[in-house]
């Protein structure tokens, strides 16, 4: 009874000591598990945080510095990293350049041996250096990375295949994780993070967090991007808006009054900036100076040097009656600032009301057209003559001659840039001059201002509702 009563305390012990360990490391894994869950949390926590602050900054339109340091910070953060960069491809598509690179990174590209030897003395040099290297497209494991098409972890990087044979060694013991950056099927840069080996490795978690990340990222600089670019686009249309209004006002504003002739004219841009223009000068004696003219290409720098154009010929025009001697000194001034790519095709014509005759020079632009109300006839008026910006001067003077035009009460004279003849239907086949002097004659004799409707009229039916693909300008001149 005794023994038995033994081995029973002694086996309540055993079963007592047995219950202890095996509540001792039920709590063990349960501490693990609250770690592990806080862990997870903490993880979640980062990550929310991270991609809260992405959207932060993608609302806020920042540089693509300040989002490239976010971004680098933010993951650094979340993986636990020791260091980061992003690089982004160059606009010549040949390379990568380093657009943030945080302060403890590890190098992640090769090293050359001169800036390592110098970064015993300054560490500054190698972070320098870091910061400026660019890299090749193919180059190194951020090369590789973008070539290869997904993210990678890299446990020793300097045990990679892509620094076989290269010209910079590469000695730390570094661990990297690396991913290339797309947005839209388009490469736009690599995100790294990297540990040395002392601290611990990236585990098969972090890699798949950071592969999340760097989607996220990916999507979030190219949304940046495409905010940033309307945005910018929106202010240049803005601007252009502006400047059309300024070049509106250039244009006359009313017909002018001079007697014995009747004029009218219309401009038409094809973009919001036109090349083209026409202006009045009123001159001495009641004489009138009729301007059209056509600077070659269209947009901003067109509109620019038609303003030039305007301001100088609108000064010259007050010191001489003859239009090819006003022609031949704005040639001489605006030769040495026209590029060699444009030019300027003008036709400059005074109307004299005593002697009821024109004289024009012609640089270079198209013919005019004159109606004669007698016969009912359309003459073609093509005087000698070179655009302006061709030649700085005596070729151009002695080529620009001045033409004189009789005309009797009911003629009509058409000026017209080459955006009328040149216009294309919807089979790529051009109004022409066939066309725009049937068009003319029609409404000759009804007076300028219906010549001018006549001829825009004519020239969108023909066009239909395709676009239009030069500036056009009209202007008529009728004889009382």
């Amino acid at each position: 009874m005794h023994v038995s009563t033994s081995w029973a305390i002694a086996i309540s012990l055993v079963l007592g000591t047995l219950l202890v360990f095996a509540l001792l490391n039920q709590r063990r894994k349960a501490k693990k598990i609250r770690v592990k869950f806080q862990e997870m949390e903490g993880e979640e926590e980062r990550m929310f945080t991270f991609l809260h602050n992405l959207g932060l900054a993608i609302g806020q339109e920042p540089t693509d510095g300040a989002l490239s340091k976010m971004i680098v910070d933010g993951v650094l953060e979340v993986v636990g990293a020791r260091g980061g960069a992003i690089y982004y491809v160059s606009s010549d598509k040949g390379y990568l350049n380093p657009a943030y690179v945080s302060s403890d990174c590890p190098p992640l590209v090769g090293v050359p041996v001169e800036i390592r030897k110098r970064a015993e003395r300054d560490p500054r040099a190698l972070e320098s250096h870091l910061r400026r290297a660019r890299v090749g497209m193919q180059d190194g494991i951020i090369g590789h990375s973008l070539e290869f098409g997904e993210a990678i972890h890299v446990p020793d990087v300097k045990q990679h295949e892509a620094f076989r044979d290269a010209f910079t060694s590469y000695t730390g013991d570094v661990s990297a994780m690396i991913s290339p950056l797309r947005y839209a099927g388009k490469d736009i840069g690599v995100l790294a993070v990297a540990r040395l080996h002392e601290d611990t490795a990236f585990t098969k978690n972090d890699f798949a967090v950071f592969r999340s990340v760097a989607e996220q990222s990916s999507f979030a600089i190219g949304n940046a991007r495409v905010h940033r670019d309307a945005n910018e686009k929106k202010a240049i249309e803005g601007e252009l808006k502006n400047a059309r209004e300024v070049q509106r006002v250039l244009l006359p504003q009313e017909d002018p009054v001079v007697s014995g002739f009747r004029v009218n004219g219309v401009n038409l841009p094809a973009k919001i900036i036109s090349g083209d223009y026409y202006d009045y000068i009123n001159l001495q004696e009641g004489k009138l100076g009729v301007v059209i003219a056509d600077v070659s290409g269209k947009g901003v720098s067109a509109g620019l040097l038609m303003a030039m154009c305007r301001t100088l010929l609108r000064a010259v025009a007050l010191t001489s009656v003859s239009p090819s001697k006003v022609l031949g000194a704005v040639n001489r001034y605006l030769f040495k600032d026209i590029r060699e790519d444009m030019f300027i095709s003008l036709i400059y014509a005074v109307l004299d009301p005593v002697s009821g005759q024109m004289t024009l020079a012609r640089a270079g632009h198209d013919a005019a057209l004159i109606y004669r109300k007698v016969s009912g006839d359309v003459e073609t008026c093509r005087p000698k003559g070179i655009a302006i910006g061709i030649d700085g001067g005596k070729v151009f003077e002695r080529a620009t001659v001045d033409h004189v035009v009789d005309l009797n009460s009911g003629d009509c004279v058409l000026f017209y840039t080459d955006g009328v003849k040149e216009a294309v239907n919807d089979s790529d086949e051009e109004f022409g001059m066939e066309r725009l002097a049937i068009a003319f004659s029609e409404k000759a004799a009804m007076g300028a201002e219906e010549v001018v409707k006549g001829v825009q009229e004519a020239v969108k039916d023909f066009t239909g509702e395709g676009s239009q693909m030069d500036d056009v300008t009209i202007v008529a001149i009728e004889k009382r």
